[in-house]
């Protein structure tokens, strides 16, 4: 039995994307899958938010004319 019932998980988009420093790596991705998996068989609930920071970033946006605080929010719903 664990400690917790449930746990937010919070991973980094930058986090995905390994050494290569962008993008998503898949053997990131599935060492990731692979730990979920186990804390998953401890009858723990599981919440994961990802980051898109590797994908998006309000400042780039900003940079080909989009609204700052567009932008911004473009990068935010990445994360949902």
């Amino acid at each position: 039995m664990s400690k917790y019932n449930r746990v937010v998980l919070k991973l980094s988009g930058e986090a995905l994307a390994g050494d290569q420093g962008y993008g998503i790596d898949p053997a990131v991705i599935q060492s990731i899958a692979g730990q979920i998996k186990e804390i998953i068989e401890l009858e723990v609930e599981v919440a994961v938010v990802v980051g898109a920071g590797n994908i998006w970033r309000g400042m780039a946006g900003s940079a080909q004319g989009m609204d700052r605080a567009t932008a911004d929010y473009m990068a935010c719903l990445l994360q949902l």
